[in-house]
């Protein structure tokens, strides 16, 4: 049974934020459809608030969406806020913000977490400019000083060359975007309820300036780095454009993506689709390959959690083999030929086998 009381704050010290508290988590949907880096984000909620001794609450604006509330329960909130409405059916800054800012003026919540998806930056960039607040964007790493209560957002800074842990000192909420695959969902636990709170939205169809005309799905073929079991990445150890090709080749062999550092991807040997890092997509496959690729900190963000890394590298000292599951020191262009006959052996219609 889904209880509809609203939850009661803890007693904090007097000071100039008392009123504000709880670690609160965009859900953001489609269709119905919860995107899963705010399920991730559950889960990075759940252990900022368990520090905080706050509740985890979720907020969601869209139509008929109420059955996403017990998903979001499962996987870790405590509360879940609502606006459900028609005029929310389709993602408009105007409208979304409206709610957002109704719902964080009349709760006052601590911290607020958004993934870094096209309508996550949107709102929460709009949200921090309407209640004159700070925002940090795609952080890899989220942490809290109890004693402070303050949000630790952490993300490389000056081309990746250093990590930078940005606070918020006088405002609030103090608010984060995060990317897909940075952050690890919860496992969900089936049946697990919570408090969920149906809010009004005061907005009329004749109030909203913008209008949805047409909704135009994206068409070709995209590349789902953040979804492929098997990355083979390159570097600039590669060379040049023909160095990169065995990349490819142990892809083809393995039924793997491509993937690339910034700097392969700067060279004009691939896409930018194809960029692994801070700048790029961020990926956990279950097996990584980095060859050619020195480890540079605004790669590394977006591939250490990777289950299995394995770099190919012939400085020995590059940063890429602190992270590295298995090293293998020595040139690429020997190297790589040799596993690729090895793993057409064990290869068998995509699938390993005698392995």
């Amino acid at each position: 049974m889904i209880e509809t009381k609203a939850p009661t704050k803890a007693k904090k010290p007097t000071d100039k934020f008392a009123d504000y508290e709880g670690v609160w988590v965009f859900i953001d949907q489609t269709d119905g459809k919860i995107a899963g880096v705010s399920l991730e984000l559950l889960g990075a909620g759940r252990r900022l608030a368990d520090k905080l001794n706050v509740p985890l609450s979720g907020f969601i604006l869209g139509y008929q969406i109420e059955h996403l509330a017990q998903t979001c329960f499962e996987y870790g909130a405590d509360v879940m806020y609502m606006i459900d409405d028609p005029l929310l059916k389709t993602y408009r800054s105007e409208t979304y913000m409206k709610g957002t800012v109704d719902l964080c003026n009349k709760y006052k919540p601590e911290i607020i977490l958004y993934g870094a998806t096209t309508n996550g930056k949107d709102l929460a960039s709009a949200v921090a400019t309407d209640l004159a607040t700070g925002l940090t964007a795609d952080c890899t790493i989220l942490d809290v000083n109890v004693e402070k209560r303050l949000l630790e957002a952490s993300r490389p800074a000056f081309g990746g060359n250093i990590m930078a842990t940005i606070l918020c000192k006088n405002h609030r909420p103090q608010m984060a975007t995060v990317r897909s695959k940075v952050m690890k969902a919860l496992e969900p636990q089936p049946g697990r309820t919570g408090v969920l709170i149906h809010e009004p939205f005061g907005l009329r169809e004749d109030d909203v300036k913008t209008k949805v005309l047409e909704i135009v799905r994206e068409a070709g073929n995209r590349v789902k780095l953040d979804e492929a079991h098997i990355i083979v990445a390159g570097g600039k150890g590669l060379g040049d454009a023909r160095g990169f090709r065995i990349c490819y080749e142990l892809a083809e062999v393995l039924g793997a993506s491509v993937g690339a550092s910034r700097d392969a991807v700067e060279a004009g040997w691939i896409s930018h689709q194809h960029q692994v890092g801070q700048t790029g997509v961020t990926v956990t496959p279950k097996i990584y390959f980095a060859i050619g690729i020195s480890g540079a900190v605004q790669h590394m963000v977006g591939m250490q959690n990777s289950e299995i890394i394995i770099a190919i590298n012939k400085d020995p000292n590059a940063p890429i083999h602190n992270v590295a599951t298995y090293s293998i020191v020595g040139d690429a262009f020997e190297i790589v030929p040799k596993l690729i006959t090895e793993f057409k052996k064990v290869v068998k219609g995509g699938e390993a086998v005698n392995v």
